[in-house]
């Protein structure tokens, strides 16, 4: 299969350059219900007059440039142009406060940022207290103590040398900062090249070779590794035609409008769908139909659970489960606007099996990914075909993954970042003498070689008779028994025995009060359930049901919805405590 002579480039503004040439007159970017819609040959003709923008302010090749955003046109328009003047941009989660812009823009040290009216407020609050920013530029329309974007293009010198500009930038280069959650600390800016993204882009098509054309969803947040690979980068390499969605929770109203050729999330995305559709079977008024469902899943899930037991499939099972895809399980995945993707990608945090298998079953092959900001995004990867389910796949091609002694996860490759910017102690900690990347996870290989993830080594639950276990197989037991629960967090570090805080889920759990006797009820019996699959010390004595939601990028979960431990253990230190006395 020939592959896409952006691949061949050794930078991104390269890579765009011969990716607009060849795909002039296809989408490029747009918005549901094409509100905007915008071609190859127009997104580089904006790209160009952003840029000449950009250098009359100034800003070049070294120079960094913030962007706080939703997901929209707007975000691929001005990024593309930073990339093709050299200079470094990062994003800012959308639920930041003010303190923590002012931390981002005075460790980028950047002159400019690009923001929305929803935003400009607390970026103007930030602003006096950060010496480098001098421009502030607003993507929707006017707004007072801000110049807008119209305005930023007119401004480009028409004799601006675009061509010379971009072929100055090289392999080395900072592409761009990719700002650590903080879970441990202040965020950490992860300095990622243009070869750094090229060799990853080149070592994942190897594993899903993705076509010109491929439509894609860019709703997680751009201050993600994972959405400016798979929405932003593989999209310049790959000719994507992106549709952008600005709130996350209204992703599977764009779905059937797109029709994804290439669809992936967190799990918490995976595991709110699966909740729905087993809510919405169950809410089935018709008794025949509803049968009829659940026969066609059980059958795929039997078959599952013989394939990933490497068990030959009985003949009579392949029959029924032909008759199943063909009457219910394409229809299915029809209706959710499924059914034209060619792959499927869950990354970010470990995703409980009951989920893996529930899509499996219903014809959707999921391919876990493993991998950090520091590996630029994916390190290992399950492929399309032999998937091997509970593992993150083996390392993707031209990548070295190792074990420490301890079980730590070390790579080595193209792919890992420069460094940290402005912290060399921290980044020498982070690598050992002969290169290798600590990574901080814990791991195991399988006899096939791949990866599977244990735990975090940090997050390590060791009991106080000295038993170690992982908090996230525990939560994921939990949360996956029932879909009322949206949040668990495991404690027992220390302790004679575990318990967890529990929040309810904003949508399973809509309308109903966690003081209702029943929502505690069935609560408790989902603990119950999850005990039973988990080991006699691992199990989970007490909980307590908390009454408030958890949001991203709140004081419990970093704005990708990892745990935030430390900050949950002195915030409920009481509820904690009452739970052990």
């Amino acid at each position: 299969m020939e592959r896409p002579r952006a691949l061949q480039a050794e930078t991104l503004c390269e890579a765009f350059q011969i990716t607009a040439g060849e795909c002039g007159d296809q989408v490029a970017l747009r918005t549901k219900g094409d509100a905007v819609s915008i071609t190859w040959a127009e997104y580089a003709a904006r790209v160009r007059s952003i840029a000449a923008g950009l250098a009359a302010l100034g800003l070049g090749r070294g120079d960094t440039l913030a962007l706080m955003l939703t997901n929209r046109p707007e975000f691929q328009l001005v990024d593309s142009a930073a990339i093709h003047l050299g200079v470094t941009s990062f994003s800012i989660y959308n639920t930041s406060a003010p303190d923590q812009i002012e931390y981002l823009l005075g460790d980028a040290a950047n002159r400019l940022i690009v923001t929305e009216q929803a935003f400009l407020e607390r970026v103007l609050a930030a602003k006096p207290n950060v010496a480098a920013l001098e421009h502030v530029v607003v993507v929707d329309g006017p707004a007072e103590g801000a110049m807008n974007l119209a305005d930023l293009e007119a401004g480009g010198d028409p004799d601006f040398d675009f061509e010379a500009a971009w072929r100055a930038v090289g392999p080395e280069d900072v592409l761009c900062l990719i700002y650590t959650s903080g879970t441990t600390g202040p965020p950490k800016g992860v300095q990622l090249t243009h070869a750094n993204l090229v060799a990853e882009a080149r070592s994942v098509d190897q594993v899903i070779p993705l076509q010109q054309g491929t439509r894609n969803i860019s709703f997680l947040p751009s201050a993600h590794i994972a959405d400016r690979l798979v929405s932003h980068y593989a999209g310049i390499f790959h000719g994507f035609t992106l549709t952008t969605c600005p709130d996350p929770t209204e992703l599977f109203a764009y779905v059937p409008e797109v029709r994804p050729t290439l669809f992936g999330g967190v799990p918490r995305i995976w595991e709110k769908l699966k909740a729905a559709i087993a809510a919405g079977i169950e809410a089935e008024p018709d008794e025949e139909k509803k049968r009829v469902t659940k026969w066609a899943l059980e059958l795929g899930l039997r078959k599952v659970r013989a394939e990933q037991a490497d068990q030959e499939v009985p003949a009579e099972l392949l029959e029924e489960h032909a008759k199943a895809e063909e009457l219910v399980l394409s229809k299915m995945r029809e209706r959710l606007g499924l059914d034209q993707v060619q792959f499927y990608v869950v990354g970010a945090a470990a995703t409980p099996l009951e989920v893996m298998e529930f899509f499996a079953a219903m014809g959707i092959e999921i391919l876990e990914v493993w991998g950090m900001s520091e590996t630029s995004a994916i390190a290992t990867m399950n492929p399309p075909g032999a998937v091997r389910m509970g593992t993150v796949g083996p390392p993707i091609p031209g990548v070295e993954v190792r074990l420490a002694e301890d079980g730590e996860v070390m790579v080595r490759g193209p792919n890992v970042m420069k460094g940290y910017r402005n912290m060399p102690d921290k980044t020498k900690e982070t690598f050992t003498d002969d290169g290798w990347l600590l990574t901080g996870d814990v791991g195991a290989f399988d006899e096939a070689g791949y990866l599977k993830i244990v735990d975090r080594k940090k997050e390590l639950i060791i009991n106080a008779a000295g038993k170690n276990m992982s908090p996230v197989n525990i939560e994921n037991h939990i949360k996956s028994a029932s879909p009322l629960i949206g949040q668990a967090v495991a404690i027992g570090d220390g302790r004679p025995y575990n318990v967890a805080l529990i929040t309810l889920d904003p949508d399973g759990a809509a309308g109903v009060s966690p003081d209702d006797p029943e929502v505690q009820r069935a609560v408790a019996a989902a603990v119950e359930q999850a005990n039973s699959r988990l080991s006699r010390v691992e199990q989970i004595k007490k909980f307590k049901l908390l009454p408030e939601e958890w949001l991203p990028g709140g004081e419990e979960l970093t704005p990708t919805m990892k745990l935030k431990r430390k900050p949950i253990a002195e915030k409920y230190r009481q509820e904690i405590q009452a739970l052990y006395s």
